[in-house]
């Protein structure tokens, strides 16, 4: 039987001070193509990405998602949200999910990854699911980015529920609705690195 490491709950995880987030200055809202291919050029430059996409909320029962609305791809130091509006930045964006020899790491990527085919027509190349890996390292089956974020740094990942639910279709993002979409990128690009994926 395999032992299975202890994982905190959500009252231990409260107590924790936050993890530090990428701030303002170090996200990129990208919209054009020419904004694209800058971020194209920073982005290429490392060996490894977190990823995460957001899609405007569904209420009606039945009623398919047309998303994503945002992708977003973090190193560890910036984090670019891609929004999927012009068709020249939708297609950098397909290139670099596609383009091999990069990983891409996240959480909860499978529903991600559809998506994606589904609205870019490409498949992720170079794909890392982090609760497989974490799985496969003695943690219970899906963590998610607030419990992988407490078991490795001893610290409390926050997310706003409000940020979480908004509107990720419309032309102009918040800036709450950029910090949200760019940190949960962010952190799983610094636990693909603390579990010594990057080499």
């Amino acid at each position: 039987m395999h032992t299975r490491h202890p994982v905190p709950g959500k009252e231990q995880i409260a107590l924790l001070d936050p993890f530090d987030r990428l701030g303002l200055d170090r996200i990129h809202r990208v919209h054009t193509a020419a904004q694209a291919e800058r971020a194209r050029t920073a982005l290429t430059a490392s060996r490894f990405w977190g990823l995460d996409t957001e899609s405007r909320p569904t209420f009606a029962k039945g009623q398919e998602s047309e998303g994503p609305h945002t992708v977003q791809l973090s190193t560890l130091e910036q984090a670019w949200v891609f929004q999927l509006h012009d068709p020249g930045c939708s297609a950098v964006v397909a290139e670099l999910l596609a383009h091999r020899g990069i990983a891409k790491a996240g959480f909860g990527l499978g529903d991600d990854r559809k998506r994606i085919q589904a609205r870019l027509g490409v498949d992720v190349a170079d794909i890392l699911e982090l609760n497989t890996t974490l799985q496969q390292r003695g943690y219970r089956k899906d963590l998610g980015v607030k419990t992988a974020v407490a078991v490795l740094f001893q610290r409390r990942f926050i997310k706003s529920k409000k940020a979480a639910t908004s509107n990720w279709a419309q032309l102009q993002l918040s800036e709450a609705q950029l910090v949200y979409a760019a940190n949960d990128a962010y952190a799983a690009a610094r636990v693909y690195q603390a579990l010594g994926l990057a080499g």
